[in-house]
């Protein structure tokens, strides 16, 4: 079987590299000539099997796959199949289905979780796509998830759009395990009693029933970096949290762990918390609550009384 890959990022040149130790001749492209294996799209089509090409796609989501599909379908010919493997909203896949089956060109549509350790541990894949396609790339799908029964580590889970919106839904619920873990940590952190913060989580790993991969990876993180003083609070979102709780709301599906994770990112981008600061504001107003005035961390008591407009009536 020999494959096309477009772009060779972090995930992308370690997924090919992973589908090459299976035996599967990959033929990649990116932009970057460091790490290309062609000059350009029209090379790796061409290098490929005319009518049973498959070309995987692995560059970010949005007006950028858009433009690689669509070059695409002026490329390929009956018989082939795209696989959108990136970060994609689902409800691109079925334009971008439409657009390739008008020329007799499957599509798929997987979502890829592993990040930058799925090379030597494999990755967990969920599809969506008609099932002639999926049992097409049935090999490319077993070179790249983790070894042990397929069902393990692959889904097909339904139809075009399938995969995404499952990776997408995988990704709000690895909001809310990070954000319990990361909140865990500080109220470790804050209490003097614990005078062993990294050791206590690495006993969570083996036997407690909040073990977790990621458990794992926070350890190691504060193995490297104890206190984590070396990188910023400033947490960034895919897109894929919003698209989750979006849904949520669309579908009426309580999902309060999830949007409040989501919410703690935006807040994490504020050097200074509007928000915080109307609500230390209405305390003073309404109690005589202590604020703290800006930029100087010295907290006042205000005497000034309520104005009488925002007195409540009486009852």
């Amino acid at each position: 079987m020999h494959i096309g890959l477009v772009g060779l990022g972090k995930m992308g040149a370690n997924m090919r590299e992973r589908i090459r130790r299976a035996g599967i001749e990959v033929t990649g492209f990116d932009r970057n000539p460091d790490v290309t294996d062609v000059d350009s799209l029209d090379a790796l089509v061409e290098a490929l099997p005319a009518g049973q090409r498959v070309v995987w796609v692995m560059v970010p989501s949005g007006p950028i796959t858009d433009g690689v599909i669509r070059d695409l379908a002026d490329r390929l010919t009956e018989g082939d199949v795209v696989v959108d493997g990136g970060n994609s909203y689902y409800q691109d896949d079925v334009p971008h289905a439409e657009l390739l089956a008008a020329k007799g060109i499957g599509f798929v549509d997987a979502g890829v979780s592993g990040g930058v350790w799925g090379l030597d541990v494999g990755y967990g894949l969920m599809v969506g796509g008609a099932p002639e396609h999926v049992e097409k790339l049935m090999p490319v799908f077993d070179a790249l998830r983790p070894e042990g029964a397929r069902e393990d580590g692959f889904v097909h889970a339904g139809t075009v759009g399938a995969g995404h919106f499952a990776k997408m839904v995988h990704n709000g619920i690895e909001y809310g395990l990070m954000q319990a873990y990361a909140e865990g940590y500080e109220l470790l952190a804050a209490k003097d009693l614990v005078t062993d913060v990294q050791g206590t989580m690495r006993a969570w790993t083996k036997g407690t029933v909040v073990r977790s991969w990621l458990l794992e990876l926070l350890v190691r993180a504060l193995q490297q970096d104890p206190g984590l003083a070396e990188i910023d609070d400033w947490v960034e979102d895919s897109g894929e949290g919003r698209w989750t709780v979006d849904e949520a709301i669309d579908l009426a599906v309580p999902a309060p762990v999830i949007s409040a994770a989501l919410f703690a990112r935006f807040a994490s981008r504020q050097g200074e918390s509007p928000a915080m600061k109307a609500v230390a504001a209405l305390r003073q107003q309404f109690g005589g609550h202590a604020v703290k005035p800006a930029g100087t961390g010295a907290p006042v008591t205000s005497t000034t009384p309520v104005p009488d407009a925002a007195v409540p009536p009486s009852a």
